[in-house]
């Protein structure tokens, strides 16, 4: 588009630059799609030059942000609340401390997982060893009901009666 290159006029360093979709998300590795997903989610709202979004400095530190807490695994609701807590008037300290909660309360969740996961593992590994010790004891007893190479096959007696 020709209006995407004027948009980016400010250095690249400089908080009052301006970046278009298709410029945020290839500097934050992410489709264009999906900053239109958060932008759906109320997560980022961006400015209209004309009919192009454009997104600000504090744009993409949300949108840094909001990659980086699902990376974490937070869910969008968590986001969205931990982004609002910038939006209202709370001293640093508070916002400190709902942070603090909300990470503390992902690191229990993620060690319960952890705790299921290893006890599943440690289950599978379980059947896995029977099943192998199942199946070594399965061709054993095979291996030892079978003629020998080279001996011969006992004849089988099959008695014919007649009329």
């Amino acid at each position: 588009m020709a209006g995407e290159a004027g948009i980016a006029m400010f250095g690249e360093a400089s908080e009052d630059r301006l970046y278009t979709v298709t410029e945020l998300g290839r500097d934050l590795g992410v489709s264009a799609r999906t900053i239109r997903f958060y932008e759906d989610k109320g997560l980022v709202a961006p400015r209209r030059a004309g009919s192009t979004r454009v997104y600000t400095h504090r744009d993409r530190a949300r949108m840094i942000l909001i990659l980086r807490g699902k990376r974490l695994g937070f869910s969008l609701r968590e986001i969205k609340d931990y982004l609002d807590l910038y939006d209202v008037d709370m001293t640093q300290r508070e916002q400190l401390r709902l942070l603090l909660k909300s990470v503390s309360s992902r690191i229990a969740r993620l060690e319960d997982q952890q705790a299921a996961l290893e006890e599943t593992l440690r289950e599978l590994r379980d059947v896995q060893a029977q099943t192998e010790a199942a199946l070594r004891a399965h061709a054993g007893r095979r291996a030892a009901s079978s003629p020998q190479k080279g001996a011969q096959a006992a004849p089988t007696a099959i008695q014919e009666t007649s009329a």
